[in-house]
């Protein structure tokens, strides 16, 4: 690390609370555009904080190992996306070693079975859409990744109400912005499914319920942490939320790749016309380009010096991901969609961060990359491939301030030919 001391500049106001509160996703970006820099200090809750945006800045926050989760988030959202006890809040080789127990189950296992599950469901509810006059596409993908999330985990479909459980997992994604009663009530909901969890892992520990062996719930309910102890049954609900929450949350990308195809017709012509190789490029710029959590949030672990700046042990830093995928210095054109560009996930860089940066099997970059990607293929195929559809009138604004954001509606949808469908299943 650099020595000396740079005073890095001031945002005008004493707290942007309410700045931050009123412009969301764009209130680093904004900022640091009007500055000049790529970084300001200011005060947030009447904490100081220090913004960061950019390449160099997020090798700093995910390529160093300086800084810790712990004491970053509201305790409220904390507790809604990750609560305590899961790799997010661990550090050091305590998070290296749990951090290993998710990269075998979504680095080192191809995401085969569940793309296939996912398909599976989803041509299935497909039935019931087209008897429909229509379909909200986010709360019906939602749905589809909830099934074969549950399957694919190694749990009984007769353990769980599926309603239910697509309700807890999506409500924990769309209130962690959110204060009040819908955060109240989302964290009263997440305990309950946390304890049905629990209750599981103990079955299953006992013989009492059957799963696989190599399914993740059992990998998860025999996982041996680095204390050399099986991880207590209350922990093992935890990390099995984390396995099955982000998977649900991919129907959010799901909606803005149906998005990004209705807004960009010429690229959704050249998928259905069987150009495959774009698919994946194309889900990868819409990771790039449409918004999912805005910031993440660290501590510094110790003092040290980065590029001029001084930072003391406890500084809180908030890196911007959102304007970083947008940085128009990496990528020029930033908000168009533009698959030639080939950003991947493989890269593990510090310039296209959807899911974090770094190396995903040490830092604290989500290990669901690979599966993302490819349920997010397998959608992509499906809605150019496989369904002929209308998108209905409607307002897909997303308000930049509500974190996360989507269009109100979940993008309806109604079928107009069903040919594709017909053809894919005499195929096949």
């Amino acid at each position: 690390m650099s020595e000396g001391y740079i005073q890095v500049p001031a945002a005008p106001g004493f707290d942007n609370t309410l700045a931050f509160l009123r412009e969301g996703y764009d209130f680093i970006g904004t900022r640091c555009d009007d500055l000049g820099a790529d970084g300001f200090e200011t005060r947030l809750m009447l904490r100081p904080v220090l913004c960061l945006r950019g390449q160099d800045a997020a090798d700093l926050f995910y390529g160093q190992n300086l800084f810790t989760r712990k004491g970053a988030m509201p305790p409220s959202t904390l507790r809604l996306l990750q609560d305590k006890g899961s790799v997010q809040a661990l550090d050091g080789e305590a998070h290296r070693h749990r951090k290993r127990m998710f990269a075998q189950l979504l680095v080192d296992t191809p995401p085969d079975r569940m793309v296939s599950l996912f398909e599976r469901h989803w041509r299935e509810a497909e039935v019931t859409w087209i008897a429909k006059e229509g379909t909200e596409l986010f709360a019906a993908s939602n749905m589809v990744l909830t099934r074969a999330a549950w399957e694919w985990c190694g749990l009984p479909v007769d353990t769980v109400n599926i309603n239910d459980l697509c309700d807890q997992l999506v409500g924990m994604v769309e209130n962690a912005g959110r204060v009040g009663p819908r955060m109240w009530r989302e964290l009263v909901r997440r305990a309950a499914l946390e304890r049905k969890l629990e209750s599981l892992i103990v079955q299953i520990r006992k013989g009492e319920l059957k799963a696989p062996e190599d399914a993740p719930v059992s990998f998860v309910a025999h996982w041996i942490d680095s204390d050399g102890k099986q991880l207590s049954a209350k922990v093992a609900a935890v990390e099995l939320i984390n396995l099955l929450r982000p998977i649900v949350a991919i129907g959010r990308w799901i909606l803005f790749s149906a998005m990004a195809l209705h807004h960009h017709p010429q690229w959704q012509t050249r998928i259905a016309g069987g150009e495959d190789d774009w698919i994946e490029p194309f889900a990868e710029e819409v990771r790039r380009t449409y918004p999912f959590f805005p910031v993440i949030g660290g501590r510094s672990l110790r003092p040290f010096t980065w590029g001029g700046k001084r930072f003391d042990k406890g500084q809180w830093v908030m890196l911007d991901l959102f304007s970083t995928n947008r940085d128009g210095r990496i990528y020029p054109n930033p908000l168009m969609i533009q698959p030639e560009r080939a950003s991947s996930w493989r890269d593990q860089d510090f310039r296209f961060m959807p899911h974090g940066a770094g190396d995903l099997r040490k830092d604290h970059r989500c290990p669901g990359e690979w599966l993302t990607v490819s349920i997010m293929s397998s959608a992509i195929r499906l809605l150019t491939q496989e369904m002929k559809y209308q998108v209905d009138d409607q307002d897909l604004a997303m308000p930049m301030n509500r974190l996360p954001t989507r269009p109100a509606g979940g993008l309806r949808i109604r079928f107009v030919d069903h040919t594709l469908k017909a053809a894919h299943q005499s195929n096949g």
